[in-house]
């Protein structure tokens, strides 16, 4: 049952084959079992998760069930839930209780879906590894040396090793589809302003993106179908009509037009991803695609145009950790501003740091113009880019990571090599367009390790999230690799 789909899993319980309390108690137990190890979940509260799952268990005997009541799921630990410890992976947070409800976990909750607990992050999701969360890094479950992935390694990491049934994640610049490469699942950033940012605790707001993370592209479907969303209280929330994003997953590929950028297949991406990507591609020929040469001459360019605009949003957003309101205090101090002080360089962890006086800097007088204008503009023509792209396809298909998943510490100690995890995945969220990533098999095996899950990308048009799920659940029909599970797990 662990391996059942989310639509598997919903018959099941309509069929009283088990019950939600029962299903809920199997994976708080294999939580208890496997998270010392993983370090995939900071916050469970098994009295709430089963007094949830009892609730669902009467609305299933009444026959009021929606797709998915009953069904456990993780939340981010990003995301406020009521009466929950909220903690962002920091230090500063680190005993904060939220008084109210994410948009998304509401959500959830009005579908009648159970929450398993809060999942492992990096510190305010700055981090491609999982490593500079305040209470350890998340392990990865094919190989426990190795990274998960960031920012929502936790998530990952949970529902690769069936810690969950699914899990929440938000990506700034790659943080669900690129731990969801590394992990071996399937995960969606959609476009933004379709999932509301109310109660999601703040990093770059212009980039900002809740998603799902699943076992596969259909649960993804599903898992978004909830998600979206009009919400007043985000002003940067679209008004748009609900729609279902399964509705075209059966679709033949016939026709589909894949462009391949060159320049995601230039130096920097390691051979035995390139080789499972071009092995997807292929597939997809079968399929009845058609493959088409693009270019995006601008996304060389990315990455510096990120690492400039979003630590300028995130010294702006975590300016309200100051040790007043709420949030950690530094126990000794001697006036105002040494408290701020303080409790800030206390608080806050050194990847945070780094990137709060980056953004600082470059906010400020005589800098902005050399630096956050200009970053701006380049964002426009990267933009731009995928927008001339898409007059000749329907998607874009590459890389979600130049690289498997890397072994813990093997990066630390140079931020840059590890910005560069995001290399494909940054322009996106700076376009603002959807994409997810979805496995394709396995890289090469390493020489202190087994062999590691590779993840392909798949980049939608605005708003074109069913065409991208499409294309993702007919290649999952005509291949397994989305159902390989990590040896025991």
């Amino acid at each position: 049952m662990l391996n059942y789909s989310l639509t598997q899993l919903g018959a099941a319980l309509r069929a009283k084959k088990i019950s939600s309390v029962e299903l809920t108690q199997l994976y708080l137990d294999r939580i208890a079992a496997h998270n010392p190890v993983l370090n995939a979940y900071l916050t469970v509260d098994a009295k709430t998760s089963l007094t949830q799952a009892a609730a669902a268990d009467a609305l299933l005997a009444q026959g009021r069930a929606l797709p998915l009541t009953g069904i456990p799921i993780a939340q981010k630990d990003i995301f406020c839930a009521k009466g929950w410890r909220t903690t962002c992976g920091s230090k500063m947070l680190s005993d904060f209780i939220a008084p109210y409800d994410a948009h998304v976990v509401e959500q959830f909750n009005k579908a009648g879906a159970i929450n398993l607990g809060k999942t492992n992050m990096d510190e305010f999701a700055m981090g491609s590894s999982n490593e500079t969360s305040y209470f350890g890094p998340v392990k990865n479950p094919w190989n426990h040396n190795a990274v998960p992935g960031g920012s929502s390694g936790g998530a990952a990491s949970a529902v690769a090793a069936r810690l969950c049934a699914a899990a929440t994640g938000t990506d700034t610049g790659g943080s669900i589809r690129q731990p969801a490469a590394l992990c071996g699942i399937t995960g969606i950033k959609p476009t933004y302003g379709t999932v509301s940012r109310y109660g999601m605790i703040a990093f770059a707001s212009s980039l900002d993106q809740a998603g799902p993370m699943a076992k596969s592209a259909e649960d993804c479907a599903l898992m978004l179908n909830v998600m979206a969303g009009f919400d007043e209280r985000d002003s940067t929330s679209l008004l748009r009509e609900k729609e279902d994003y399964t509705r075209d997953l059966n679709r033949p590929l016939q026709g589909l037009r894949i462009g391949l950028p060159r320049e995601f297949f230039a130096e920097g991406l390691s051979n035995d991803v390139a080789g499972r990507v071009q092995d997807a591609i292929a597939e997809y020929k079968k399929l009845g695609a058609v493959v088409i040469d693009i270019s995006l001459p601008n996304s060389n360019l990315a990455v510096p145009v990120y690492y400039v605009l979003a630590p300028a949003e995130a010294s702006s957003n975590l300016s309200r950790f100051d040790g007043v309101r709420y949030g950690y205090r530094a126990p000794e101090y001697t006036d105002l501003a040494d408290m701020y002080e303080k409790s800030r360089a206390q608080g806050f962890g050194e990847e945070v740091k780094r990137r709060i006086m980056i953004g600082t800097y470059v906010l400020s007088h005589g800098y902005y113009d050399a630096y956050y204008l200009q970053a701006q503009k380049i964002r426009r023509l990267i933009a731009q880019d995928f927008t001339d792209a898409f007059k000749q396809c329907d998607v874009i298909m590459g890389p979600t990571s130049p690289s498997t998943a890397f072994n813990l510490g093997d990066k630390g100690d140079d931020p840059v090599q590890m910005y560069l995890s995001d290399i494909y995945t940054i322009a996106v969220n700076l376009a603002g367009l959807p994409g997810m990533s979805i496995p394709c098999g396995f890289g090469d095996p390493g020489a202190n390790g087994p062999a590691m899950p590779a993840g392909l990308q798949i980049i939608g048009n605005y708003f074109d999230e069913a065409r991208m799920l499409n294309a993702a659940h007919q290649y999952q029909l005509a291949t397994d690799w989305h159902s390989k599970q990590p040896n025991g797990i």
